[in-house]
């Protein structure tokens, strides 16, 4: 695709002349770096850690930049609160797709990972993205952030959105890579959708969750994964509270679905590369999860051939933990 600026890691003055130019870029990259650039077609989100084409590394001084081809046919941005979320769906052109940024524990995330499969137009108009971030050792002291480009705003309780309209001869295909399988382990099934966890079903039977964890000794650096319709999506670990009996998760669980731990995984790296190497055409667009660069030890590290930003979540249609998430836009016959 033709393009001025490439899709990789750029210095902030890259990023400025390329929006200067015109370009419609999906940015990643520090609150810092990301205040210095000007207005114009862009959306993006803070994150520092990246997969670079010499392998994962953290950076607050350089923006990831994924640029919109030259044959699309129309680029609009979009903000939305909890409130009109909904319209998402319904705002996405009918033939193309939409690049999603939302902020790591806000009210608009929550709304979306539970309520998202909900909406109309779910799975019929792609929604491909990510959750901002901060820096690991940040962690509940700095704000992640979202920024719309158009308008200058810097958000902390919105998402914002890249609507991308496509000719009639590209089509936008999203791939999920999990390198994680269901183990061998009890079915966890769960009676209410939602973040916060304290009871769970085992053989049918009500179990404390958190209690259940620590009795079978079971490592959460490791997902959940539940069946969903036979696709396999990770629901990951955030805090299990031994004195409230409680757990919190970076996704949301939902009823209906069966869960089991994940089988370990010995070579983050490695498994991702198995995979990606598959795939013959790079992908248009690709991110990571903070956890499987944490987890893995993928600092230094290449997986595979892919670049793109290491975030707080992933975004294929619905929020995804622990995994990667890849766009191509491939042509129509």
């Amino acid at each position: 695709m033709a393009t001025k600026i490439s899709s990789k890691l750029h210095s902030v003055s890259e990023v400025q002349a390329a929006i200067a130019a015109g370009e419609s870029l999906f940015l990643a990259g520090s609150r810092e770096a990301l205040s210095q650039l000007p207005r114009g077609n862009w959306v993006g989100g803070t994150i520092s850690y990246f997969m670079s084409e010499a392998g994962g590394v953290m950076s607050d001084d350089r923006i990831f930049t994924t640029s919109i081809p030259d044959f699309v046919l129309q680029v609009e941005t979009a903000e939305y609160g909890t409130e009109d979320l909904a319209k998402l769906y319904l705002d996405a052109p009918e033939h193309g797709f939409t690049f999603l940024a939302l902020p790591a524990s806000s009210a608009v995330l929550k709304t979306f990972a539970e309520e998202a499969p909900n909406c109309d137009g779910f799975l019929f108009r792609p929604v491909v993205g990510w959750v901002s971030g901060v820096h690991a050792d940040r962690i509940g002291i700095d704000s992640p952030a979202v920024f719309n480009g158009k308008t200058g705003a810097v958000l902390q309780d919105k998402a914002v959105a890249l609507h991308i309209e496509l000719p009639s001869n590209k089509i936008a295909e999203l791939d999920i890579v999990n390198i994680f399988e269901p183990g061998d382990g009890d079915v966890i099934r769960f009676q209410k959708a939602g973040f916060h966890v304290d009871d769970c079903l085992i053989g049918g039977k009500p179990v404390n969750f958190a209690d259940y964890i620590q009795q079978m000794a079971l490592p959460t650096e490791f997902p959940l994964v539940g069946d969903y319709n036979g696709s396999s999506i990770n629901v990951s670990f955030q805090k299990v509270d031994s004195e409230k009996h409680t757990v919190d998760l970076f996704a949301p669980v939902f009823p209906g679905v069966d869960y089991r731990f994940a089988k370990p995984v010995a070579d983050y790296g490695q498994a991702f590369g198995q995979v990606i190497a598959r795939e013959e055409k790079d992908s248009d667009f690709a991110c990571n999860c903070i956890l499987n660069y944490l987890y893995g030890k993928l600092e230094g590290k290449k997986t595979g051939h892919v670049t793109g930003p290491i975030t707080f979540g992933e975004i294929a249609h619905q929020l995804l933990n622990q995994t990667m998430v890849r766009l191509y836009l491939r042509d129509i016959g």
